[in-house]
């Protein structure tokens, strides 16, 4: 007898990533709930009692209804964020915050669900420092970086170290002339540091002098690295120079991706690292909602099965 508990998929109305997950589950005949918190509560709403046995309720879409003590598992891919435009900016702020702790927290406590990943834990390992921290702890090689609000401990890394980068702590989108744009990471000098480094937190790392790019994508159990070659210090600015060709990670590395994740309570991750030239892989980040599906296309890997799999809980 299959099993006739849902998948829930929280996600944006415009999310190819999860379009082809939620057709794959399909093709499983898995019963998939999609929603985006951001529809809340125009035509997203919740019913939810905290009783003896945990969270009871359920949560109603404009097609489904999601029984939230049976949710198999529940595939938090970046939605939108909660806005009341039709309310006063005090209310507004208010409204957001309830529906935050409101909705956020039911979603947060779904009984023997299999988060993938727990939207907390998604937050908690967003913090690069935090990210850093825990990939020496887990055994990998992390370029020396300084992390500081001070141009003078800025300039003094430059000249310490020789070749740096800047990059930020996170990436919001900027809008320049209509067109969203992000931060680039970039090479820079002593020279180029002045005193506006005091307005903020800034992220200076050592730059590797590199052969190629890796991106290894955990799914559950499942490993997929891929060697990503280009002549880019930031291979993210122009897929279409990039080459890629999947690879077995060095003695180690599979360990420490272990220790990561569970440093952080996850169970998919998204990690960069870069090739030094004497063939050590250093790690830069993990995107814990990292994209992933680009590479299936591009290398044949099974991916988005795995995924599947994991949602599925056959793993």
């Amino acid at each position: 007898m299959s099993d006739p508990r849902p998948v829930l998929v929280v996600t944006s109305l415009h999310d190819p990533t999860a379009d082809v997950v939620i057709r794959e589950l399909h093709g499983r005949d898995i019963p998939v709930v999609r929603l985006d918190s951001g529809d809340f509560p125009a035509s997203l709403s919740v019913e939810t009692e905290i009783t003896p046995h945990g969270v009871r309720g359920r949560l109603l879409t404009p097609s489904r209804t999601a029984d939230l003590a049976n949710v198999r598992s529940l595939y938090y891919r970046r939605p939108t964020g909660f806005a009341f435009p039709h309310l006063s900016e005090q209310d507004a702020r208010f409204a957001v915050t309830q529906a935050r702790y409101g909705l956020g927290g039911v979603l947060a406590s779904l009984p023997d669900c299999l988060y993938v990943n727990h939207p907390h834990r998604i937050g908690d390992a967003e913090f690069k420092p935090s990210g850093l921290a825990a990939a020496v702890e887990a055994g990998f090689d992390v370029p020396p970086t300084l992390i500081t609000s001070g141009p003078d401990a800025a300039r003094a890394f430059v000249k310490r170290h020789g070749s740096v980068i800047h990059k930020p702590l996170s990436n919001p989108v900027y809008r320049i002339d209509g067109v969203s744009s992000a931060v680039k990471v970039t090479e820079v000098a002593a020279e180029d540091i002045d005193e506006s480094v005091a307005g903020t937190a800034h992220l200076f790392q050592v730059r590797v002098r590199k052969t190629a790019d890796v991106r290894v994508t955990v799914i559950g159990s499942q490993v997929f690295c891929v060697r990503i070659d280009s002549d880019l210090l930031d291979w993210r600015t122009d897929y279409d120079r990039l080459h890629y060709t999947p690879v077995v990670p060095p003695p180690g590395i599979e360990t420490a991706l272990r220790r990561y994740l569970a440093h952080f309570g996850l169970v998919f991750g998204a990690f960069d690292f870069c090739v030094g030239e004497d063939g050590r892989w250093w790690f830069l980040e993990c995107n814990p909602s990292g994209q992933w599906y680009w590479l299936e296309p591009e290398t044949g890997l099974p991916m988005c099965a795995a995924l599947a799999d994991l949602l599925e809980r056959k793993t």
